[in-house]
């Protein structure tokens, strides 16, 4: 199938040159871009023809962590006004009410809002597995909406009783959570160039499962040819957890157990000092950096400037939707950005720079090189975004403005060639009969 979008107004490349085209026009063949030019014509006879009428055209944006079944549990009572480990005491015996419905169903919500802020690509960090609930919940949710996924299968180990964090009810034994890590590999792993699925290994942090299954699920990964992913020095608590149970600061405990690599990356690391940002520059380990969901949980501010300058991978991640609340990629740029200059001052991050982060950084950091770029040969994953808004109005720069305006949502969002968003609406599923699902689920969380 070929495809030419004509008359866009800005083309935002992110290719090595990070060239930003004016007039300019892009041909999709099967789902890959194929030329960029002006006044492209149809050799064939048998292209589709898109006017973008004077938008500005970015990459998908790529989201590198979430909890998607969290968007079932926002703003709950209790949680919103605790640190990291008292949020996942209120909220943990409520997700364990949850069932394959509500996974799946919050996992549709939470990926319709993001790519309607313009996400092409999403990781999912699903680390628990109450009732009948499966990895597959999540998968059918992003096949149903129409965007890639990075599904990581997760797990949790260590209980209450055993001096975790969260209840029995939610812990797996070890054999079965490896076990179960094989099945979802083979049934729905793809390594190819334009994967809509890829499948990772996802212990959920280093407090909740044990030393050897954090070493068992490294190995098994790299067997299999897929990425590693946690959570890792989220903030003080989660540091001083570290040097009284392990004797050691996160990083070093992660490279000790082989948790350091291009394959690998971690969700957060607020609290890495400089020797934990160096190891991690020098084994090209990846960082997804989730500003709104730090903020929530006071948790505090990610050294990403530091990072960023000594060569670490960093990506963004929106978070679980019931630490952040919201699923707003877009929105997460702005808010990377802002923090930055709060740190470290004006000048300390630019809104190109937060726009590349949330691009190319991410693909990057999901090992996706086929990704986060328009150029010739990668897919023709693309956002469109009206400039022509009040947030705009008077903007001088309107790539900038993209990040500097915000927030906002897409207008239209291409993915592998396909139309997922036209118009600022859903192609594939019905918005208000989401809503509607969702809130009825959760009405029945609230009422049990």
């Amino acid at each position: 199938m070929e495809q030419i979008i004509h008359n866009i107004g800005t083309l935002v490349t992110m290719d090595d040159s990070h060239r930003e085209l004016s007039a300019t026009d892009i041909r999709v063949l099967d789902g890959v871009i194929a030329e960029i030019g002006t006044r492209l014509q149809d050799n064939t006879g048998q292209a589709t023809f898109f006017d973008a009428h004077g938008a500005v055209v970015t990459p998908g944006l790529v989201n590198t962590h979430h909890h998607l079944y969290q968007t079932m549990t926002r703003a709950v009572p209790g949680g919103q006004d605790a640190l990291l480990f008292g949020w996942l005491q209120q909220l943990y015996p409520i997700w364990a009410r949850m069932g394959a419905e509500e996974m799946r169903v919050s996992a549709e919500v939470g990926l319709a809002e993001l790519v309607l802020s313009g996400c092409t690509l999403s990781s999912d960090h699903l680390y628990l597995f109450p009732k009948d609930a499966r990895l597959e919940d999540t998968i059918e949710a992003a096949q149903n909406i129409g965007v890639r996924l990075h599904a990581t299968r997760g797990a949790m180990s260590i209980g209450e009783s055993a001096g975790g964090l969260p209840p029995d009810s939610l812990v797996e034994n070890e054999a079965d959570i490896l076990e179960d890590c094989i099945r979802v590999i083979d049934a729905y792993h793809d390594p190819n160039a334009g994967a809509m699925i890829r499948i990772g290994v996802a212990p959920c942090s280093p407090f909740s499962v044990s030393r050897e299954l954090m070493r068992d699920a490294a190995v098994l990964a790299r067997d299999k040819g897929v990425m590693l992913h946690t959570h890792l020095a989220e903030n003080a608590e989660d540091v001083a957890y570290s040097l009284e149970k392990f004797g050691c600061r996160p990083g070093q405990y992660a490279e000790e157990l082989g948790w350091t690599g291009d394959d690998v990356w971690h969700a957060h690391c607020v609290q890495l000092n400089t020797e934990e940002i160096r190891l991690f520059a020098r084994t090209q380990t990846g960082i997804a950096h989730c500003p709104c969901s730090n903020c929530r949980l006071g948790s505090g501010i990610a050294p990403i400037r530091q990072m960023r300058d000594a060569g670490v991978p960093i990506g963004l991640g929106v978070d679980g939707s019931a630490s952040n609340d919201s699923s707003n990629l877009i929105a997460e740029a702005r808010q990377a950005m802002l923090l930055q200059r709060v740190q470290n001052g004006a000048d300390a991050m630019a809104a190109r720079e937060a726009l590349e982060i949330a691009t190319r950084g991410g693909a990057e950091v999901l090992g996706r090189d086929d990704l986060g770029q328009i150029a010739v040969g990668k897919r023709a994953d693309l956002v469109f975004w009206n400039t022509n808004t009040i947030a705009d109005a008077g903007s001088w720069d309107a790539v900038a403005g993209l990040v500097l305006c915000g927030p906002r949502r897409a207008r239209d969002v291409m993915i592998e060639g396909r139309w997922i968003v036209r118009d600022g609406e859903l192609t594939r599923r019905n918005l208000n009969a989401l809503i509607a699902n969702q809130n009825r689920l959760a009405l029945a969380l609230m009422e049990i």
